[in-house]
């Protein structure tokens, strides 16, 4: 069952659980965090971007956890299979970071001493800027890069979680934004040409059950001449109503049913091998795809009840995915991640 979501309306009742299920091409549900009748700890928020090449790429993240705030900065070297990530952690922000009820307006901002970040609407375009003190070694890290052509459509979805009625995941995730503007360490400097440059957002607002384990995957470029993407997963509360797996091709959206992972396992240690190739299914056989891993940008925390073990693997993936009027786009070499990522949070 894929139920789309086509009325604008208030995401959630009066009793804090969502008014409809499923998903939507645009944001027509509107978020309010004075809705929420869930416990404040278990709120989550969230703007991530991603700005990436064939070379390198740029991810920003500011997130309110309510019992801990999170703004990181990552830098990738696909030519070197190299990373470099730094986060600051904020303890006990519940809210305080002020992240915008909408992703279509209000900026997101936050300075101290070391960090300066900047999320900006601007003339129809999305302005990311940051600046860190001794992000690596004593060298510090700017940016100022500017997405523009936002496709007509976008992943969104509004999930339930089985074990409790007001635990919600509500997410938009826009696909193939051009993107242009730079981004350096110390004096070295990376450059993001609009040509072959792209970006994503992840924007999620949500109440979270204690224990998950998700899955995602993204990719964004240019095949024969159009923009091509497409956004993957699952594990994200109860998916009866509408997976998010979706295709865009120049802009428009292309719903798939399920898409399932088979991350390859090193049987001897009983644990994922995430740098040997991966393959990915899907029900209803439209998207088929080997990916040959690049680099994984792993991170791990533990800190008492709160733990994380993130493993987001850059790298290529080959194969093809078929449109809602049975156009087949052929997949060659195309620039993506694809992760895993457990959290007791």
């Amino acid at each position: 069952m894929q139920r789309r979501i086509t009325k604008a309306q208030r995401l959630l009742n009066d009793r804090g659980e969502l008014n409809d299920k499923g998903y939507a091409t645009e944001m027509l549900l509107e978020y309010r965090r004075e809705d929420i009748k869930a416990r404040s700890y278990r709120i989550k928020e969230w703007d991530y971007y991603l700005v990436a090449n064939d070379d390198h790429a740029v991810a920003l993240t500011v997130a309110d956890n309510s019992y801990m705030g999170l703004l990181s900065v990552s830098i990738l070297d696909f030519n070197n299979a190299r990373f470099k990530t730094t986060s600051i952690i904020k303890p006990f922000t519940f809210g305080k970071l002020r992240l915008p009820s909408s992703s279509k307006t209000g900026n997101v901002m936050y300075k101290d001493k070391r960090i300066h970040m900047e999320f900006l609407h601007e003339n129809n375009t999305r302005r990311l800027k940051c600046s860190m003190k001794n992000f690596d070694k004593g060298k510090d890290f700017h940016c100022d890069i500017t997405l523009y052509n936002e496709p007509k459509n976008s992943m969104v979805i509004a999930t339930p979680f089985a074990e409790d009625s007001k635990a919600f995941y509500f997410n938009q995730k826009i696909n193939c934004m051009t993107a242009k503007g730079t981004a350096s360490i110390g004096g070295e400097e990376v450059r993001f040409n609009p040509v072959d440059s792209f970006g994503i957002l992840d924007w999620g607002r949500g109440v979270w059950t204690y224990r998950n384990t998700w899955y995602w995957g993204s990719a964004s470029g240019m095949v024969d001449g159009k923009s091509f993407g497409f956004n993957i997963g699952y594990g994200f509360g109860d998916t009866s109503a509408a997976s998010e797996n979706m295709l865009f091709y120049d802009g428009v959206a292309h719903k798939l049913q399920d898409v399932q992972f088979h991350i390859p396992m090193n049987n001897a240690a009983g644990k994922f091998d995430y740098l040997k190739p991966w393959v990915f299914s899907s029900s209803d056989h439209r998207f088929e795809m080997t990916f040959t891993p690049i680099l994984d940008r792993s991170d791990f925390t533990s800190i008492g009840v709160i733990a994380s073990d993130q493993h987001q693997v850059f790298g290529r993936f080959n194969g093809k995915a078929i449109l809602d009027d049975g156009k087949v786009i052929n997949v060659q070499n195309f620039l993506g991640f694809a992760e895993r990522v457990y959290n007791r949070w």
